[in-house]
């Protein structure tokens, strides 16, 4: 018998979750956010900390019945995006920033990752501020820049593995997917039909008070909707100079 261990098995050494560190840290800090807000403030530290750093239209229109006026319209743009209304809130946001922010940054990189992520939440925020009605409505929450994140990866997801020699060695080597054309999305069924269905989706929820007897869902859906057409339009801007092709 021999005392020489078996190999690990190939499948073994893989990791459970591949997550890039910047998704990762991105996820950590919304969460260590909810964390202090929970656990560290007062119901009326909270408010006070959704006015000023949250994303509200009305100071825009009324900047005298807000707090701090028009000012903080300078930062909460970008703000809004790391606090949450709650622990399921920022939960659910953080799973689909781990499933749709990871084939963007392992393509991009780190900072224009980062760079994608806050442009889609001021796109959403701005879509909010277009959208909204006037009254005082406060927009918290990651899921502009997700939906951002989620436009993005619909550029490239679906695309068919590209494979070509290695440089070095000749061999067939897989490198990656290119990024698809406004025609290719309409040529591709997964693409397309994720696209078609996400906005309608999120286009109904106005129409939700008239199929429930007047319950209104609390869902940014002006920010889905504005971070989502930012990142299917920003996508091409990130492949300048971009040597990944990974997904």
């Amino acid at each position: 018998m021999s005392d020489v261990p078996d190999e690990p098995d190939a499948a073994e050494e893989q990791p459970i979750f591949n997550i890039p560190g910047v998704v990762t840290a991105l996820i950590a800090l919304m969460l260590a956010i909810q964390a202090g807000q929970s656990f560290l403030l007062s119901n009326a530290a909270q408010n006070q900390l959704a006015l000023w750093f949250g994303f509200i239209p009305l100071r825009l229109k009324f900047p005298e019945a807000v707090p701090g006026g028009i000012w903080p319209m300078l930062w909460t743009p970008v703000t809004h995006a790391f606090l949450h209304a709650g622990w399921e809130h920022v939960l659910i946001n953080s799973a689909w920033l781990a499933i749709f922010g990871t084939p963007v940054a392992r393509r991009y990189g780190r900072t224009r990752f980062l760079v994608a992520f806050l442009v889609s939440a001021v796109a959403g925020a701005v879509l909010f501020q277009i959208l909204s009605t006037p009254q005082i409505a406060v927009l918290v929450g990651a899921s502009g820049g997700i939906a951002g994140l989620t436009g993005i990866a619909m550029r490239f997801v679906f695309q068919p593995v590209v494979v070509g020699p290695d440089p070095q060695t000749g061999e067939p080597v897989i490198l990656g997917r290119q990024l698809a054309s406004w025609g290719d999305i309409l040529g591709s069924v997964p693409a397309r039909t994720f696209i078609v269905f996400w906005i309608i989706l999120n286009a109904a929820v106005p129409f939700v008070p008239a199929l429930t007897g007047g319950y209104q869902a609390q869902i940014a859906w002006q920010a889905h909707l504005g971070g989502f057409v930012c990142g299917l339009l920003i996508a091409p801007l990130l492949e300048a100079g971009n040597k990944k092709r990974g997904a």
